[in-house]
């Protein structure tokens, strides 16, 4: 699975249901829409879980299409496999028949899969050396920037916003100057020269002062890694596409899974789900608006402590959870990947 073995399916802190069970739809033949296959580890629970199910399997990177090619032999008639992104998917899907209320339930889990992250040459991890490439689409768009033209060719200035916004990182300004610093001396091309670039900013106790939810340290270089990643793949906007899609596919009554894992992809799909207005452009400059975002997920999450009752209602959505479901620590502990992951679900009114 892109971020979950079969295993870690159950990911609900409060009761043992799992995705699948979210998922669930009492429509005979049903038509799932699985909106990033990565893996396959989902659609091919899901395959085996639901009768009769019609599976869309859809991803933006041309390997995870070819597993989805793999899966559609294995079960003919029944896997639907799609190379796009989401702002490309309104015309794939109509291309396979799928028109406005054909769905019975979409699921969406946003990010970088597991199997991008553990390929070395796909340049998505500070972990293993690797071309600073970052790209989802692979050689797709072959004049798509990869992240090392983003840190070679964005003035500083522009660089410290990009992470600070995508990243959510406190230190932009200082990490900035320090790829700006060694930049000017030759050109930054590997995934493990960046990282050591932005180690050499900080002194040896603050290289692992950060923890994840398992205390575990975690390297300063991760946010500036996930800014780069996100700047790249545009995954903000695509995200808010992949979002649009499955609202105008699904039936009423059908299900939405969405799954984030980290707060600038939650807070969309928060702000989706409850109907307001994600097309108006941010006001102040990227490193205010960064900082306003912090403050105002802190608010967000205190918000949903206090909430009593379930079922928040918008025009398009009916949540079924009162607040965001996150893994249990049991799970956790099984899975660290799923560590920052938080799924919200909803049905369509």
């Amino acid at each position: 699975s892109p971020h979950y073995p079969l295993s870690a399916l159950t990911i609900s802190p409060f009761r043992r249901e799992s995705l699948l069970e979210w998922l669930a739809t009492n429509a005979n033949d049903p038509v799932f829409l699985d909106l990033t296959f990565g893996g396959g580890g989902h659609s091919k629970a899901l395959l085996k879980s639901v009768p009769g199910v019609t599976l869309v399997a859809a991803d933006r990177d041309p390997v995870a299409f070819q597993l989805a090619q793999q899966l559609a032999e294995e079960h003919p008639g029944r896997v639907k496999p799609v190379l796009g992104r989401f702002s490309e998917l309104s015309g794939l899907l109509a291309g396979l028949g799928l028109a406005k209320g054909s769905v019975d339930a979409a699921l969406l889990d946003a990010g970088c899969s597991s199997m991008q992250m553990d390929t070395a040459n796909r340049g998505f991890s500070l972990s293993k050396d690797g071309p600073l490439d970052m790209r989802m689409d692979g050689d797709r768009y072959p004049g798509m920037p990869r992240a090392a033209d983003a840190v070679n060719a964005l003035d500083q200035q522009a660089l410290a916003s990009v992470l600070a916004a995508y990243g959510e990182e406190r230190r932009a300004s200082k990490i900035a100057a320090a790829i700006a610093r060694a930049r000017s001396i030759q050109p930054i091309a590997r995934t493990q020269q960046l990282a050591s670039i932005v180690a050499g900013a900080f002194s040896d106790s603050a290289l692992y002062s950060r923890r994840d939810r398992l205390q575990r340290p975690s390297h300063i270089a991760t946010k500036t890694f996930q800014a780069l990643r996100v700047f790249v793949n545009d995954e903000l906007n695509e995200l808010v596409a992949g979002l649009e899609a499955a609202q105008s596919v699904l039936r009423p009554g059908g299900r939405l899974c969405v799954l984030t894992f980290h707060s600038l992809e939650d807070r969309i799909a928060k702000r989706f789900l409850r109907g307001e207005d994600l097309s108006a452009p941010p006001r102040k400059n990227l490193r205010q608006w960064a900082r306003d975002q912090r403050r105002k997920a802190e608010e967000e999450e205190e918000e949903e402590e206090d909430e009593a009752e379930t079922g928040r209602v918008s025009r398009y959505w009916t949540s079924l959870e009162k607040k965001v479901v996150v893994p249990s620590e049991e799970e956790v502990r099984e899975n660290p990947r799923s560590r920052s992951a938080k799924l919200r679900v909803a049905v369509r009114r």
